[in-house]
């Protein structure tokens, strides 16, 4: 036998169990300022809710106050992408703790799918709007956010009329670089994931950071030693064999993500040579499907998305969206068994 339908419980039910009006009732769901509802009263009415199970109506609450408690999300790919799915989290997390909830679009850099995608936030009354990439880079937002609170997260605002929330990448590369200063190299390769020519802000900040760390130490940057790939396996194997040919090879390599690094590592095996005792990695992304697994683990820079995300809704909650325009976040060093003191290396 097919179950019934569960019967709504309604406000008029709510007072007659706690013997109050569905006036005062309503005073005390919608926590109204200066009502003269005592507290026992209010003990009451909150008891019968939770006996009869009553559940406010989110839209008409929405249409009587102009507020739907909802965070919009629009993104390219972010939702539907495992490496950063991240972003989705960090904001679903925090919205879900300031009791609000989140209503998320991918894209797919469909013009047009945007288009209605921010409609339908306008028709929702949003709180505001995350806009969100799945790679750093500098974008337009889209005309149709400036009627509404909105941040960019994981890239900047070209023009910088909105706040933009993304990863410190120069500090990244500096920090990377650091470990393997630290460690006692000198002869530090770098692998960049990017044409020269590239404007991307992630190459170009994790190579300033390279740069700033040996000259903070005191080592001279080798031309030989910079090489730019495309942020694929291949790219880290080619350029890696090539390196690890030459006569005064880098004892040392930070590579400008992890997939890089992997193919780093296959470039180290197919030579006969080993991980960190021939030449120590350090990668960048955190990747969690291939940076702890592996063989060892590599040392590499976290990319922040579940922070990028939890201060942009800070920033659209708090109504500070528009107060500055740049939000750098640290991306945390990850170390795992990748890196040895340069003494060691033969």
């Amino acid at each position: 036998m097919a179950r019934s339908a569960r019967t709504e419980v309604t406000m008029w039910q709510v007072a007659d169990r706690a013997g109050v009006s569905q006036a005062t009732v309503s005073l005390v769901l919608n926590n109204v300022g200066g009502s003269r509802v005592t507290d026992a009263t209010r003990d009451r009415v909150m008891d019968a809710v939770q006996e009869l199970g009553y559940r406010t109506n989110a839209f008409a609450k929405s249409l009587r106050s102009g507020e739907s408690g909802m965070i919009g999300f629009i993104s390219d790919e972010v939702a539907s992408s495992p490496f950063a799915g991240q972003l989705l989290k960090g904001a679903q997390m925090l919205a879900w703790e300031t009791g609000n909830v989140i209503l998320s679009v991918d894209t797919f850099n469909d013009p047009e799918l945007e288009a209605a995608a921010i409609d339908m936030m306008l028709s929702y009354r949003v709180k505001g709007v995350v806009y969100a990439s799945m790679y750093h880079r500098v974008l337009d937002v889209p005309a149709g956010l400036e009627s509404i609170p909105s941040v960019v997260v994981n890239a900047q605002d070209r023009v910088g009329k909105v706040a933009s929330v993304f990863p410190d990448e120069e500090l990244g590369g500096y920090v990377a670089t650091r470990q393997l200063i630290d460690a006692g190299h000198t002869r530090i390769a770098m692998i960049n994931i990017q044409p020269v020519i590239s404007d991307l802000p992630a190459g170009i900040g994790r190579m300033a950071g390279y740069r700033r760390a040996l000259a903070e130490a005191g080592i001279a940057e080798n031309p030989a030693l910079v090489r730019y790939g495309t942020g694929i396996v291949e790219d880290g194997l080619a350029i890696t064999r090539e390196l690890l040919s030459g006569a005064d090879r880098p004892t040392a390599i930070f590579c400008g993500n992890d997939r890089t690094a992997w193919g780093s590592y296959r470039a180290l095996e197919s030579m006969g040579l080993r991980v960190p005792e021939d030449c120590s990695i350090v990668g960048f992304d955190n990747h969690e499907m291939l940076a702890p697994y592996l063989d060892p683990g590599l040392t590499t820079i976290e990319l922040p998305y579940e922070q990028m995300a939890r201060t942009a809704v800070e920033l659209l909650l708090a109504g500070d969206e528009r107060a500055a325009t740049a939000y750098p976040i640290e991306c945390r060093l990850i170390p795992r068994g990748s890196v040895a003191n340069a003494k060691v290396h033969v």
